[in-house]
């Protein structure tokens, strides 16, 4: 949600939001045999009648016996907060709180298309999450146009993104000995950023995790994130980086920090001139003067300046072009200035 709210400097409105879709979700898992849709959520948030329709089927289950210890316990703290907090919220209040929330659930219910394909009948599900991509080697790709699926593409990027993420992190907990490397990849990484990126890639080198992103540049980064401490960590938590091109001044900035600073050669040059006798007319304004005298002088000195100079990013970098600061995983190689072929070039070689 804060991929929409990134300038919301409140965090009650996203908190509140979160928990009533905690809710949600709890209940419906408990009426619908464990499968939650957006569809349902939305109904559960916006249709009074439906959540009563729901709270009635559910206590004919509790009293046939039908839920476990844990069901009951999730139904029952459910029901005290729909009951005494969600229903007596003030209208204004509830209505924020509803617009939020719909926000994300009423991209997936306003087209048929969207709908069956991301909320369809359980019976016809062909992903059932990433513990099955991973510990399989398989390929997950989402490809949306985000002209033609703005928010859409977002919101799934997002969904898409933290559940990869919480799968990885899942297998230290699970301490497996043979874990198989996996790799994460967006490009315009700037368009699905969040916070819980900078911790994810603090720890999934142990979960042997490859991230590969690319985005337009660090300020981009920082706009989606209204948040530059939280974009640092990011960008120090990925170790190799390509620069290219860039007239983007934090960007530069950044990347020379990284690269330091060496002793550079400068050099000066002072002229000077004398003469004697100096003499000006005041009828012909002419200045005169006697025995001239000419003196140039050209010094040497070292300089602890940055390695890479804001002209090297911004003039000198042509296009397929990047300086590079790579790592063999044990060493840090020299950055240097790298050419690189693309495919298409590549294959009209072959």
């Amino acid at each position: 949600m804060t991929l929409f709210s990134k300038n919301n400097s409140e965090s009650y409105w996203l908190d509140k939001a979160e928990q009533i879709l905690t809710e949600c979700i709890k209940l419906c898992r408990l009426y619908n045999d464990g499968y939650v849709t957006f569809s349902e959520i939305h109904k559960l948030v916006t249709i009074p009648d439906y959540y009563v329709d729901k709270i009635k089927l559910l206590r004919k289950k509790f009293l046939n016996g039908e839920l476990s210890y844990t069901n009951v316990h999730d139904l029952l703290s459910s029901i005290e907060f729909f009951e005494k907090e969600f229903n007596s919220l003030d209208s204004r209040t509830s209505s924020i709180l509803k617009s939020e929330i719909t926000r994300i659930t009423g991209a997936f219910i306003s087209d048929y298309d969207v709908l069956n394909i991301f909320s369809p009948p359980k019976d016809a599900l062909n992903f059932y999450g990433f513990e099955d991509v991973v510990n399989k080697g398989k390929i997950v790709v989402l490809n949306m146009n985000i002209s033609e699926y703005n928010n859409l593409s977002k919101i799934i990027a997002a969904y898409l993104k933290l559940d990869f993420q919480t799968e990885v992190m899942s297998r230290l907990a699970k301490n497996l000995s043979h874990m198989r490397s996996v790799c994460f990849i967006s490009d315009e990484y700037h368009e699905y950023i969040t916070d819980t990126d900078a911790n994810f890639f603090s720890q999934s080198r142990e979960a042997k995790c490859i991230n590969i992103v690319a985005t337009q540049s660090y300020t981009s980064l920082l706009n989606s994130l209204n948040n530059q401490y939280t974009v640092k960590v990011i960008i120090q938590n990925l170790i190799n980086k390509f620069w290219f091109r860039t007239d983007d001044t934090f960007t530069i900035e950044d990347a020379q920090k990284q690269l330091g600073k060496e002793e550079k050669t400068k050099y000066s040059q002072s002229v000077s001139e004398s003469s004697k006798n100096n003499k000006s007319s005041y009828l012909s304004n002419i200045f005169s003067f006697e025995k001239p005298n000419f003196s140039e002088s050209l010094n040497t000195y070292t300089q602890f300046d940055f390695v890479y100079d804001t002209n090297f990013f911004t003039q000198k970098l042509n296009t397929f072009n990047c300086l590079t600061f790579l790592s063999t995983g044990t060493t840090i190689l020299p950055p240097q200035k790298l050419a690189l072929i693309p495919y298409f070039i590549l294959d009209k070689d072959m």
